[in-house]
């Protein structure tokens, strides 16, 4: 059987610090200080006012389930194992709206405003994903 490595994430100077708070099991998420608003996915520059005074905060990374997914397909094979697996957006009590998978959630528990929190998995000594888990109100 061939073993695949998991595709790392592109990591990059608009995001790096975004990473760099999952290495440290916090989200980070940058506020534009002339228009005031948080925005995914980073850049050089705010996408709602183009100014480019862009400030990485850390977010409470809890929130309320916008909408969800199952994926029913691995889309790299390294993901084989993982099929099926859910995927939610998040609008973040303090940030912008966030997409990742959901941990631990069995069917019939997901629902649209059901309350989440950021959880994190260290995957080595220098990659750390962050997930979702449900959480009771």
């Amino acid at each position: 059987m061939t073993t695949y490595a998991k595709p790392r994430p592109t990591i990059g100077p608009d995001n790096a610090p975004f990473w760099q708070g999952c290495r440290a099991h916090r989200l980070l998420v940058p506020f534009c200080q002339t228009c005031g608003k948080a925005h995914l996915p980073p850049g050089p520059v705010c996408p709602f006012c183009f100014a480019d005074d862009i400030e990485w905060r850390p977010a409470s990374g809890r929130g309320r389930i916008s909408t969800w997914t199952r994926v029913h397909k691995a889309w790299f094979p390294a993901f084989a194992d993982e099929v099926p697996y859910t995927v939610v957006q998040v609008e973040l009590d303090e940030g912008p709206r966030l997409t990742s998978r959901l941990v631990g959630a069995r069917d019939g528990e997901i629902a649209i405003g059901h309350r989440v929190e950021a959880v994190f998995t260290d995957i080595d000594d220098e990659l750390t994903l962050h997930g979702f888990r449900i959480v009771a109100e």
